[in-house]
């Protein structure tokens, strides 16, 4: 008799581990994209440190220039807005982002999911890093990911 009294103890506590969860899925960051218009460009996913279902995974990667080589910049005009789109709950609560161009780098703070392209024409690399926070730990990162994307200011 207790062999059958075990054996749903023990599965019920199995399921309500599987099931305990920080809301984060999948192995690793969702796809983030650009949108200019009605037209959206996926960016590249770079180092990451992800904690989903109980197991966390750090990746590290070369930065946004090494990445991007070879590949073609988003064409854009001098000044055009330019908007992150994330499909995915939940979203990041932090963000920032990271210009480089001519061996310069220059911080953004992103607003409201936006920011907007240089006016002077050349080629431009970001990094777009961004954090799922935790709403009652300050400190505990459920997950943190930079992006890559070139821009082709013409």
């Amino acid at each position: 008799m207790s062999k059958w009294l075990a054996a749903p103890v023990l599965f019920i506590l199995f399921t309500l581990m599987g099931c305990s969860s920080n809301g984060m899925e999948g192995d690793q960051p969702p796809k983030s994209m650009i949108q200019i218009g009605k037209q959206t460009y996926e960016m590249k996913l770079g180092s990451y440190c992800w904690n989903a279902n109980g197991q966390g995974t750090c990746v590290d990667t070369l930065g946004p220039v090494e990445q991007l080589k070879g590949k073609k910049p988003i064409e854009v005009r001098p000044g055009e807005v330019l908007t992150f789109v994330m499909n995915y709950h939940p979203k990041p609560n932090e963000f920032h982002l990271t210009q480089m161009n001519n061996n310069h780098e220059i911080d953004f703070n992103v607003e409201k999911n936006r920011f907007t392209a240089p006016v002077e024409k050349g080629i431009y690399y970001y990094s777009y890093g961004v954090w799922w926070m935790d709403e009652k730990d300050e400190h505990l990162s459920n997950g943190s990911a930079s992006y890559a994307f070139a821009l082709e200011v013409k």
